[in-house]
């Protein structure tokens, strides 16, 4: 049996009861029998409390639960402190407003109780990041006396929010074996359904890149020594994912991880801190310097003329001038630039 079908039951009967009374009155004012009007009151009030009920009680409810779950803490912190706050406040100035003549008595305090929390509400809902920050700051751990802190990576943040494309990737599954990442890897529910989307995709290209990031995700959950949480914290006023993302990155005061370049320039543009794995990947390559000798093979014609391009162990790209002739063949090369950027690093060589 059903919580709504058990409220349908309970608001029929109590509208059929007060159907009942309502009759009654009206046969009175009327000065007739009553017994027909309760018999047509009683039956109109049990239909209409069996169809009414869950409008005015289980969906308003649901729908109540559903923001809230979907309402990030601070915001929802701030609000209750804002609620509690305002009485306080209330409660004190309604004591001198009780002296005051009837009916001011009896209204303004009311007035006072309802002004009073929405204004604290308001107040602390627009300031819900500094009180983010005050209590952040108050469980921040002290350093210990050999300069090491408690905290998430020494850094006090304790969460890493991870985009699509970073977790398509499939790297951050590795570099999270590695005990570099020590905070808490965050996944919102929209990038999740992101991820399914691709998943689920006609294009298969697409469709084999959305599983394998599940597949990182359940892995992550599964095997990750760092804990990894799915997060129900959105931001409705925003629709674009990225948008998204940034926003609550800059709500939780943490970095976002990701290899999308734009993502990567809009999040450092509005002060969110960003970790780039292309940027780490390239920090952990071996430099090579001009005049270096490499030993290349040659695969593939380059962009501009005469120019053939090979790849290193570790991926980096090396474009060889007048190298267009000598395609699949391996031969040594002299450095003559390296080019570093975030899509990784590219070498200029010359045979």
């Amino acid at each position: 049996m059903s919580t709504e079908f058990i409220f349908r039951i309970v608001g029929a009967v109590a509208t059929s009861v007060g159907g009942g009374f309502f009759g009654r009155w009206l046969a009175n004012l009327l000065q007739v029998s009553p017994e027909g009007y309760v018999i047509v009151f009683v039956l109109l009030g049990f239909l209409v409390g069996l169809i009414l009920t869950p409008y005015i009680t289980i969906w308003p409810l649901r729908r109540i639960s559903q923001r809230l779950a979907q309402m990030p803490a601070e915001r929802l912190v701030a609000i209750v402190l804002g609620l509690f706050i305002g009485l306080v406040a209330a409660a004190l100035l309604s004591l001198p407003l009780a002296l005051l003549g009837s009916p001011f008595r009896q209204i303004l305090p009311l007035v006072a109780a309802a002004v009073l929390c929405y204004l604290s509400v308001v107040i602390l809902v627009s300031r819900q990041n500094d009180l983010h920050t005050f209590f952040s700051s108050l469980r921040m751990p002290l350093a210990t006396s050999n300069g090491e802190s408690n905290g998430a990576g020494g850094s006090g943040e304790q969460f890493i929010l991870l985009d699509t494309s970073v977790i398509i990737d499939g790297r951050i599954a590795d570099i999270s074996k590695t005990g570099f990442v020590r905070a808490t890897l965050l996944i919102p529910n929209f990038i999740l359904s992101e991820l399914q989307h691709i998943a689920d995709s006609a294009d298969p290209l697409r469709r084999g890149r959305g599983r394998l990031g599940l597949e990182v995700l359940t892995q992550l959950q599964n095997e990750a020594p760092i804990p990894t949480q799915i997060t129900d914290m959105d931001v409705s006023e925003v629709r674009d994912a990225d948008s998204k993302l940034v926003a609550l990155a800059r709500h939780l005061h943490c970095p976002i991880m990701t290899n999308d370049y734009n993502l990567n320039r809009v999040a450092e543009l509005q002060g969110v801190a960003v970790l780039n794995i292309n940027d780490l990947a390239n920090a952990v390559k071996i430099t090579s310097l001009p005049g270096e000798e490499l030993k290349v093979k040659i695969i593939q014609e380059g962009r501009e003329a005469d120019q053939g391009v090979g790849f290193l162990q570790d991926g980096t790209m090396v474009v060889v001038e007048d190298g267009r002739q000598l395609i699949n063949r391996t031969l040594n090369v002299t450095v003559t630039k390296v080019l570093q950027t975030s899509a990784g690093r590219m070498i200029f060589a010359k045979p």
